[in-house]
Protein backbone atom coordinates (compact mmCIF):
# COMPACT_ATOMS: atom_id res chain seq x y z
CA UNK A 1 0.00 0.00 0.00
CA UNK A 2 1.32 3.40 -0.94
CA UNK A 3 1.74 6.07 1.69
CA UNK A 4 0.22 8.56 -0.77
CA UNK A 5 -3.15 6.82 -0.71
CA UNK A 6 -6.08 8.56 0.94
CA UNK A 7 -7.49 7.16 4.17
CA UNK A 8 -10.78 5.89 2.65
CA UNK A 9 -8.80 3.83 0.13
CA UNK A 10 -6.49 2.52 2.85
CA UNK A 11 -9.51 1.45 4.90
CA UNK A 12 -10.95 -0.38 1.90
CA UNK A 13 -7.68 -2.21 1.32
CA UNK A 14 -7.56 -3.28 4.98
CA UNK A 15 -10.70 -5.24 4.04
CA UNK A 16 -9.44 -6.60 0.72
CA UNK A 17 -11.40 -9.85 1.14
CA UNK A 18 -14.56 -7.71 0.75
CA UNK A 19 -13.33 -6.25 -2.55
CA UNK A 20 -13.73 -9.37 -4.68
CA UNK A 21 -16.34 -9.42 -7.44
CA UNK A 22 -17.01 -10.37 -11.05
CA UNK A 23 -18.49 -7.08 -12.24
CA UNK A 24 -17.37 -4.19 -10.03
CA UNK A 25 -18.46 -0.55 -10.10
CA UNK A 26 -16.41 2.09 -8.24
CA UNK A 27 -18.08 5.49 -7.81
CA UNK A 28 -16.49 8.83 -6.86
CA UNK A 29 -13.09 7.22 -6.36
CA UNK A 30 -10.02 8.98 -4.99
CA UNK A 31 -7.20 9.91 -7.37
CA UNK A 32 -4.72 7.77 -5.46
CA UNK A 33 -4.27 4.55 -7.41
CA UNK A 34 -6.98 2.54 -5.65
CA UNK A 35 -8.43 1.27 -8.93
CA UNK A 36 -5.03 -0.17 -9.87
CA UNK A 37 -4.85 -2.05 -6.56
CA UNK A 38 -8.42 -3.25 -7.01
CA UNK A 39 -7.39 -4.65 -10.39
CA UNK A 40 -4.59 -6.66 -8.76
CA UNK A 41 -7.16 -8.21 -6.41
CA UNK A 42 -9.51 -8.94 -9.35
CA UNK A 43 -7.27 -9.74 -12.35
CA UNK A 44 -10.07 -11.32 -14.43
CA UNK A 45 -13.01 -9.16 -13.35
CA UNK A 46 -14.73 -6.31 -15.17
CA UNK A 47 -14.09 -3.03 -13.34
CA UNK A 48 -15.95 0.18 -14.13
CA UNK A 49 -14.86 3.53 -12.67
CA UNK A 50 -17.63 6.14 -12.61
CA UNK A 51 -17.47 9.80 -11.67
CA UNK A 52 -19.40 13.00 -12.26
CA UNK A 53 -15.98 14.67 -12.42
CA UNK A 54 -13.89 14.73 -15.61
CA UNK A 55 -10.66 15.24 -13.66
CA UNK A 56 -11.25 11.96 -11.80
CA UNK A 57 -11.55 10.12 -15.10
CA UNK A 58 -8.44 11.82 -16.51
CA UNK A 59 -6.50 10.75 -13.42
CA UNK A 60 -7.12 7.03 -13.95
CA UNK A 61 -4.08 4.83 -14.37
CA UNK A 62 -4.35 3.19 -17.79
CA UNK A 63 -2.67 0.09 -16.32
CA UNK A 64 -5.74 -0.41 -14.11
CA UNK A 65 -7.57 -1.68 -17.20
CA UNK A 66 -10.89 -0.22 -16.07
CA UNK A 67 -13.76 1.16 -18.12
CA UNK A 68 -13.99 4.88 -17.32
CA UNK A 69 -17.36 6.66 -17.42
CA UNK A 70 -18.14 10.31 -16.72
CA UNK A 71 -21.89 10.96 -16.86
CA UNK A 72 -24.89 12.04 -14.77
CA UNK A 73 -26.39 8.54 -14.50
CA UNK A 74 -24.85 5.17 -13.71
CA UNK A 75 -24.60 2.52 -16.43
CA UNK A 76 -27.32 -0.10 -16.24
CA UNK A 77 -25.60 -3.41 -15.68
CA UNK A 78 -25.76 -6.34 -13.27
CA UNK A 79 -22.96 -5.33 -10.88
CA UNK A 80 -22.33 -7.73 -8.01
CA UNK A 81 -20.13 -5.24 -6.12
CA UNK A 82 -20.46 -1.46 -5.94
CA UNK A 83 -17.93 0.66 -4.03
CA UNK A 84 -18.99 4.24 -3.30
CA UNK A 85 -16.75 6.95 -1.84
CA UNK A 86 -19.14 9.15 0.13
CA UNK A 87 -19.15 12.76 -1.20
CA UNK A 88 -19.10 16.05 0.72
CA UNK A 89 -22.70 16.77 -0.28
CA UNK A 90 -25.37 14.75 1.55
CA UNK A 91 -28.05 15.57 -1.09
CA UNK A 92 -25.64 14.35 -3.78
CA UNK A 93 -25.18 11.10 -1.84
CA UNK A 94 -28.96 10.66 -1.57
CA UNK A 95 -29.32 11.14 -5.31
CA UNK A 96 -26.56 8.58 -5.94
CA UNK A 97 -28.10 6.06 -3.53
CA UNK A 98 -31.34 6.33 -5.50
CA UNK A 99 -29.43 5.78 -8.73
CA UNK A 100 -27.66 2.76 -7.22
CA UNK A 101 -30.96 1.22 -6.10
CA UNK A 102 -32.33 1.66 -9.63
CA UNK A 103 -29.53 -0.47 -11.14
CA UNK A 104 -28.72 -2.89 -8.29
CA UNK A 105 -30.02 -6.43 -7.89
CA UNK A 106 -30.79 -8.36 -4.71
CA UNK A 107 -27.31 -9.89 -5.01
CA UNK A 108 -25.46 -6.58 -5.27
CA UNK A 109 -23.18 -5.76 -2.35
CA UNK A 110 -22.70 -2.03 -1.72
CA UNK A 111 -19.65 -0.79 0.18
CA UNK A 112 -19.74 2.86 1.28
CA UNK A 113 -16.56 4.46 2.60
CA UNK A 114 -15.68 7.97 3.62
CA UNK A 115 -14.07 10.35 6.05
CA UNK A 116 -15.90 11.09 9.30
CA UNK A 117 -15.58 14.82 8.66
CA UNK A 118 -17.14 14.32 5.24
CA UNK A 119 -20.36 13.02 6.77
CA UNK A 120 -20.08 9.34 5.85
CA UNK A 121 -21.98 8.31 8.99
CA UNK A 122 -25.09 9.76 7.33
CA UNK A 123 -24.99 6.86 4.85
CA UNK A 124 -26.41 4.50 7.45
CA UNK A 125 -29.43 6.72 8.10
CA UNK A 126 -29.92 7.32 4.38
CA UNK A 127 -30.00 3.61 3.54
CA UNK A 128 -31.00 1.65 6.67
CA UNK A 129 -34.67 1.49 5.66
CA UNK A 130 -33.80 0.80 2.01
CA UNK A 131 -31.68 -2.33 2.47
CA UNK A 132 -32.09 -5.73 4.13
CA UNK A 133 -28.47 -5.74 5.31
CA UNK A 134 -26.86 -2.69 6.86
CA UNK A 135 -23.82 -2.78 9.10
CA UNK A 136 -20.46 -1.19 9.80
CA UNK A 137 -17.54 -3.29 8.58
CA UNK A 138 -14.81 -1.22 10.17
CA UNK A 139 -13.95 2.19 11.55
CA UNK A 140 -10.31 3.30 11.30
CA UNK A 141 -8.11 6.13 10.02
CA UNK A 142 -10.88 8.64 10.86
CA UNK A 143 -13.05 6.84 8.29
CA UNK A 144 -15.94 4.38 8.29
CA UNK A 145 -16.67 1.49 5.93
CA UNK A 146 -20.29 0.32 5.66
CA UNK A 147 -21.75 -2.66 3.82
CA UNK A 148 -25.31 -2.80 2.50
CA UNK A 149 -27.06 -5.74 0.86
CA UNK A 150 -30.51 -6.65 -0.39
CA UNK A 151 -31.09 -3.08 -1.59
CA UNK A 152 -34.75 -2.27 -2.15
CA UNK A 153 -35.12 -1.70 -5.88
CA UNK A 154 -36.16 1.65 -7.30
CA UNK A 155 -38.23 1.31 -10.49
CA UNK A 156 -36.36 4.02 -12.36
CA UNK A 157 -33.92 6.86 -11.90
CA UNK A 158 -34.36 10.15 -13.75
CA UNK A 159 -31.76 12.83 -13.11
CA UNK A 160 -34.13 15.67 -14.05
CA UNK A 161 -36.39 14.83 -11.10
CA UNK A 162 -33.59 16.09 -8.81
CA UNK A 163 -33.38 19.50 -10.47
CA UNK A 164 -34.00 22.45 -8.17
CA UNK A 165 -35.18 25.69 -9.75
CA UNK A 166 -34.77 29.16 -8.25
CA UNK A 167 -34.85 32.79 -9.36
CA UNK A 168 -31.85 35.10 -9.56
CA UNK A 169 -32.48 38.87 -9.52
CA UNK A 170 -29.73 41.32 -10.47
CA UNK A 171 -30.96 44.91 -10.78
CA UNK A 172 -33.94 44.85 -13.16
CA UNK A 173 -33.16 41.38 -14.54
CA UNK A 174 -34.76 38.27 -13.06
CA UNK A 175 -34.07 34.85 -14.54
CA UNK A 176 -34.58 31.20 -13.63
CA UNK A 177 -31.78 28.79 -12.72
CA UNK A 178 -31.82 24.99 -12.61
CA UNK A 179 -29.38 23.17 -10.37
CA UNK A 180 -28.55 19.69 -9.09
CA UNK A 181 -27.14 18.34 -5.82
CA UNK A 182 -23.36 18.56 -5.82
CA UNK A 183 -23.31 21.57 -8.16
CA UNK A 184 -21.98 24.96 -7.04
CA UNK A 185 -24.88 27.40 -6.69
CA UNK A 186 -27.29 24.61 -5.77
CA UNK A 187 -30.52 26.27 -4.74
CA UNK A 188 -29.33 29.87 -4.38
CA UNK A 189 -26.98 32.57 -5.67
CA UNK A 190 -23.71 32.75 -3.73
CA UNK A 191 -22.42 36.14 -2.58
CA UNK A 192 -19.22 35.99 -4.66
CA UNK A 193 -21.07 35.47 -7.93
CA UNK A 194 -23.59 38.15 -6.91
CA UNK A 195 -20.76 40.68 -6.48
CA UNK A 196 -19.33 39.68 -9.86
CA UNK A 197 -22.64 40.05 -11.70
CA UNK A 198 -23.37 43.41 -10.12
CA UNK A 199 -19.94 44.68 -11.19
CA UNK A 200 -20.00 43.14 -14.68
CA UNK A 201 -20.48 45.61 -17.53
CA UNK A 202 -21.86 43.33 -20.23
CA UNK A 203 -21.95 46.23 -22.73
CA UNK A 204 -18.17 45.90 -23.07
CA UNK A 205 -18.47 42.21 -23.99
CA UNK A 206 -19.51 40.56 -27.25
CA UNK A 207 -19.06 37.40 -29.28
CA UNK A 208 -17.52 34.30 -27.74
CA UNK A 209 -17.22 34.55 -23.96
CA UNK A 210 -16.07 31.67 -21.77
CA UNK A 211 -17.72 31.02 -18.41
CA UNK A 212 -15.07 28.90 -16.65
CA UNK A 213 -16.37 26.70 -13.81
CA UNK A 214 -19.95 27.45 -14.82
CA UNK A 215 -21.74 25.57 -12.02
CA UNK A 216 -25.45 26.00 -12.70
CA UNK A 217 -24.83 28.42 -15.58
CA UNK A 218 -25.74 31.62 -13.72
CA UNK A 219 -22.95 33.79 -15.19
CA UNK A 220 -23.56 32.55 -18.75
CA UNK A 221 -27.32 33.06 -18.59
CA UNK A 222 -26.92 36.53 -17.07
CA UNK A 223 -24.48 37.67 -19.78
CA UNK A 224 -26.58 36.34 -22.65
CA UNK A 225 -29.79 37.85 -21.29
CA UNK A 226 -28.18 41.24 -20.64
CA UNK A 227 -26.44 41.37 -24.01
CA UNK A 228 -27.73 39.14 -26.84
CA UNK A 229 -24.52 39.74 -28.82
CA UNK A 230 -22.69 37.55 -26.30
CA UNK A 231 -22.41 33.86 -27.14
CA UNK A 232 -21.49 32.09 -23.88
CA UNK A 233 -19.50 28.87 -23.67
CA UNK A 234 -20.09 27.36 -20.24
CA UNK A 235 -17.33 25.01 -19.11
CA UNK A 236 -17.14 22.81 -16.03
CA UNK A 237 -15.29 19.72 -14.83
CA UNK A 238 -18.58 18.31 -13.48
CA UNK A 239 -21.06 16.48 -15.70
CA UNK A 240 -23.77 17.48 -13.20
CA UNK A 241 -22.88 21.16 -13.69
CA UNK A 242 -22.95 20.85 -17.48
CA UNK A 243 -26.35 19.15 -17.29
CA UNK A 244 -27.71 21.85 -14.95
CA UNK A 245 -26.35 24.64 -17.16
CA UNK A 246 -28.06 23.16 -20.22
CA UNK A 247 -31.32 23.17 -18.24
CA UNK A 248 -30.73 26.79 -17.19
CA UNK A 249 -30.18 27.71 -20.83
CA UNK A 250 -33.48 26.01 -21.80
CA UNK A 251 -35.40 27.81 -19.05
CA UNK A 252 -34.23 31.19 -20.34
CA UNK A 253 -34.08 30.49 -24.09
CA UNK A 254 -30.34 31.15 -24.04
CA UNK A 255 -28.37 29.94 -27.04
CA UNK A 256 -25.06 28.89 -25.55
CA UNK A 257 -22.51 26.11 -25.69
CA UNK A 258 -21.61 23.78 -22.83
CA UNK A 259 -18.31 21.99 -22.47
CA UNK A 260 -17.21 19.23 -20.09
CA UNK A 261 -13.50 19.69 -19.48
CA UNK A 262 -10.74 19.16 -16.95
CA UNK A 263 -9.46 22.72 -16.71
CA UNK A 264 -8.95 24.28 -20.13
CA UNK A 265 -7.95 20.96 -21.74
CA UNK A 266 -10.94 20.82 -24.11
CA UNK A 267 -10.59 24.43 -25.31
CA UNK A 268 -9.73 24.85 -29.00
CA UNK A 269 -11.19 28.33 -29.67
CA UNK A 270 -10.22 31.85 -28.68
CA UNK A 271 -12.50 34.08 -26.63
CA UNK A 272 -13.13 37.79 -26.33
CA UNK A 273 -13.45 37.35 -22.57
CA UNK A 274 -13.21 34.77 -19.84
CA UNK A 275 -15.57 35.43 -16.92
CA UNK A 276 -15.32 33.20 -13.89
CA UNK A 277 -15.98 32.45 -10.27
CA UNK A 278 -13.21 29.84 -10.39
CA UNK A 279 -13.65 26.63 -8.37
CA UNK A 280 -10.24 26.66 -6.68
CA UNK A 281 -10.49 29.62 -4.32
CA UNK A 282 -11.62 27.99 -1.08
CA UNK A 283 -9.69 26.53 1.81
CA UNK A 284 -6.37 27.76 3.12
CA UNK A 285 -5.04 28.46 -0.39
CA UNK A 286 -1.41 27.75 0.45
CA UNK A 287 -0.94 26.18 -2.99
CA UNK A 288 -1.46 28.52 -5.94
CA UNK A 289 -0.41 26.02 -8.61
CA UNK A 290 -3.90 25.46 -10.02
CA UNK A 291 -4.78 29.16 -10.14
CA UNK A 292 -1.43 30.04 -11.73
CA UNK A 293 -2.04 27.44 -14.43
CA UNK A 294 -5.54 28.79 -15.05
CA UNK A 295 -4.42 32.44 -15.31
CA UNK A 296 -1.66 31.52 -17.75
CA UNK A 297 -4.04 29.34 -19.77
CA UNK A 298 -6.74 32.02 -19.81
CA UNK A 299 -4.27 34.58 -21.16
CA UNK A 300 -3.35 32.19 -23.98
CA UNK A 301 -6.94 31.66 -25.19
CA UNK A 302 -7.97 35.31 -25.18
CA UNK A 303 -8.28 37.22 -28.44
CA UNK A 304 -6.36 40.48 -28.85
CA UNK A 305 -7.64 42.99 -26.30
CA UNK A 306 -9.56 40.16 -24.63
CA UNK A 307 -10.11 40.30 -20.90
CA UNK A 308 -10.28 38.00 -17.89
CA UNK A 309 -12.86 38.97 -15.28
CA UNK A 310 -13.07 36.94 -12.10
CA UNK A 311 -14.15 36.99 -8.48
CA UNK A 312 -12.04 35.46 -5.73
CA UNK A 313 -11.77 35.39 -1.96
CA UNK A 314 -10.12 38.64 -0.89
CA UNK A 315 -7.51 36.91 1.26
CA UNK A 316 -6.00 35.17 -1.78
CA UNK A 317 -2.85 36.84 -3.10
CA UNK A 318 -3.92 36.78 -6.75
CA UNK A 319 -2.83 40.30 -7.72
CA UNK A 320 0.91 39.61 -8.28
CA UNK A 321 0.15 36.36 -10.16
CA UNK A 322 -2.33 38.15 -12.43
CA UNK A 323 0.14 40.97 -13.04
CA UNK A 324 2.66 38.40 -14.28
CA UNK A 325 0.22 37.21 -16.95
CA UNK A 326 -1.62 40.41 -17.94
CA UNK A 327 -0.49 43.93 -18.82
CA UNK A 328 -3.37 45.62 -16.99
CA UNK A 329 -5.12 44.44 -13.83
CA UNK A 330 -7.93 46.52 -12.30
CA UNK A 331 -10.12 45.93 -9.24
CA UNK A 332 -13.57 47.32 -10.14
CA UNK A 333 -15.27 46.04 -6.98
CA UNK A 334 -14.32 44.64 -3.59
CA UNK A 335 -15.84 43.90 -0.20
CA UNK A 336 -14.56 42.30 2.99
CA UNK A 337 -14.98 38.79 1.53
CA UNK A 338 -14.49 39.00 -2.24
CA UNK A 339 -12.49 40.91 -4.87
CA UNK A 340 -13.30 41.40 -8.56
CA UNK A 341 -10.29 41.42 -10.91
CA UNK A 342 -10.48 42.73 -14.48
CA UNK A 343 -7.39 41.84 -16.52
CA UNK A 344 -6.30 42.61 -20.08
Amino acid sequence: MSGSMENPSLLLLRNEHELIGHDILVINFERDGFIRKLRKLNPESKITAFSYNMADIDSLDKNANAEAIVDVELPKRDFDLIIYYYPKSKPEAQMMFDNIRAIASQQTRLLVVGDNKGGVKSAQKQLEDKAEVCYKLESAKHCVLFEFGGLFALDKFQINSYLKRFDVKIDELTFNVASLPGVFNHGSLDSGTALLLNALNTDTLSGNVLDFGCGAGIISAFMALKNPSIHPTALDVSALAVYATNETFKLNNVKGTTLLSDGLNAITDTYNAVVSNPPFHTGLATDYTISERFFKGAASILAKKGQLILVANSFLKYLPILQENFKMVDIPAKNNKFTIYQCQ
